[in-house]
């Protein structure tokens, strides 16, 4: 679409989708705390972003906690930032004197990647701190080619050998890739330079050893377990915490539900069923698998399943978002003009949507509207808004001819604005009516997790420019049911990744 408004959509499109799940399957004791800062969602301070660290006012709340609750003295806490409120990334260092890289800790891949000095072609290289082998003395070479990809896009580099230090910890002789080519579009606009995997082995690229796995083996940590809590409080300046060989027992409340494993790779559990206002969907009449995935920002699932979600929260497609726009602020007016005679590309040039083009006719304007293209040499008056208001004129006027009613035909008007394709997966929703919004619920084992919409609707920009777009997009992967609960899931609960025992576990998130 040529409006401004579907460029910022694209753009947005762009890191709304942003996924680290991977699909290439091919000390002493104490606990590891990496603290997690957040900041509010707006576009104007995407590339002013700055990495800054939590003063000393982060203490223990006294009230309703128990000396077993307060934190461990020996731990260490990492202060990370929260990019754009939708994800969550930190500090670590790579070789000695340690390399600092923001990196994303990512459950749903399992190899450690920073951009290498030798990245010289990719343009995001330089946009990222880049880990350069000559300047640690830890180094050790191993030049074996790999290329890892993800659900929005690919890196690939070599495998090296260094330490790796995450807050006082220092983790020997950890294999990592130095990304000499980074998919442009995909981590262009990120904040963050690498990924650190803290999924399963399996999965790992090269059969790379996880990091988590040599911070085990290593004995840095008191239990075999780290878990997760996301601070989805926009006022805070703390974004939440990732401890490694415990738990916070600040940031949880009651006692978390543990269930199995059902698949090492990924940290995949079973799911029973998906309610929407307490009432069940279906969608998993045959079970349904749920990746745990802190690397994705969103609610991922089959596209079916999705667009049944959204149409029954009311939320709508990028293209369906623009035509109800247009019947919203102009229907009343295209309804005037058509009854007074008018035809329907004259009425949208009088609604001032439209700049007159004789030499156009109005089908071709609608077959471009449904392939999300225009075509090359087109003129500034070939616009989506445009498009939307003649199709819309002529399904009134369609409609006129068949003698229907007023409300009758704006009922059949909106009806077809929500049949139209959504091209980029993304569903809009009214920001006004999120507090009317049903509640959705992932059943697990025997026990309900809802989501309220305050909970699975994201909030882009602020004031009247504020877009809210549905949490829940779509991924199919051929022959499976599968769903990845990303941080708008774990935003809601505090999630213990057991590996001990191959379990995962909620509580709600305090």
């Amino acid at each position: 679409m040529a409006t401004s408004k579907s460029l910022i959509i694209i753009a947005l499109y762009s890191w709304l989708c942003s996924s680290s799940y991977s699909f290439e399957a091919n000390s002493s004791e104490g606990l590891l705390r990496i603290g997690l800062k957040k900041r509010t969602l707006d576009f104007d301070s995407v590339n002013a972003a700055r990495i800054s660290r939590a003063g000393d006012h982060y203490y223990l709340r006294k009230k309703g906690y128990t000396r077993r609750n307060q934190m461990d003295s020996k731990a260490e806490i990492i202060y990370l930032k929260n990019y754009l409120d939708t994800q969550y990334y930190g500090e670590i260092g790579i070789g000695t004197p340690p390399q600092k890289f923001m990196v994303v800790f990512d459950t749903g891949s399992s190899n450690l990647w920073v951009p290498s000095s030798k990245c010289l072609l990719s343009i995001n290289c330089y946009f990222h701190s880049r880990f350069k082998a000559r300047l640690s003395s830890t180094y050790t070479k191993i030049g074996i080619p790999c290329k890892i990809h993800y659900g929005s896009g690919s890196i690939s580099g070599v495998f090296s050998l260094d330490n790796v230090k995450a807050g006082d910890i220092v983790v020997k002789d950890q294999e990592f890739v130095e990304a000499r080519k980074e998919g442009f579009l995909a981590f262009l606009a990120a904040q963050f330079d690498g990924v650190l995997g803290l999924g399963f082995e399996d999965i790992a690229v090269g059969g790379a050893t996880p990091l988590w796995y040599n911070m085990v083996g290593q004995g840095h940590v008191a239990q075999q377990i780290f878990s997760v809590w996301l601070n989805r409080d926009p006022t805070s300046t703390v974004g939440g915490e990732i401890v490694f060989g415990g738990l916070d027992w600040r940031h949880f409340r009651g006692e978390h539900s543990y269930f199995p494993v059902t698949q090492l790779g990924y940290w995949q559990i079973e799911v029973a069923d998906i309610h929407v206002a307490g009432n069940s969907t279906g969608l998993c009449d045959h079970d349904c698998e749920a990746i745990l995935d802190t690397g994705t920002s969103f609610l991922a699932g089959p596209t079916r399943a999705v667009a049944q979600i959204n149409h029954a929260i009311g939320a709508v497609g990028i293209v369906s978002f623009e035509c109800q726009t247009v019947v919203s602020n102009y229907g009343n007016r295209i309804w005037e003009y058509l009854i007074s005679g008018l035809r329907p590309e004259t009425v949208c040039v009088d609604v001032g949507l439209c700049l007159y083009n004789g030499s156009q006719d109005f089908s071709t304007q609608m077959d471009k509207t449904f392939n999300n293209g225009t075509e090359k040499g087109s003129s500034a008056n070939e616009t989506a808004l445009c498009t939307f208001c003649e199709m819309i004129a002529f399904w009134i006027q369609m409609q006129l001819k068949q003698q229907k009613a007023k409300d009758r035909i704006f009922k059949y008007v909106d009806e077809l604005c929500e049949k139209l394709p959504n091209p980029l997966g993304k569903y809009f929703i009214d920001c006004d009516k999120i507090d009317n919004m049903p509640h959705v619920s992932f059943i697990i084992g025997n026990k309900s997790f809802p989501l309220s919409p305050q909970q699975y609707v994201v909030r882009v920009g602020q004031g009247c420019s504020t877009i809210c777009v549905s949490g829940f997009v779509p991924l199919d992967i051929p022959e499976r049911r599968l769903w990845i609960l990303g941080d708008l899931f774990m935003g809601a609960y505090h999630t213990v990744f057991d590996f001990g025992n191959l379990k995962v576990g909620f509580a709600k998130a305090a």
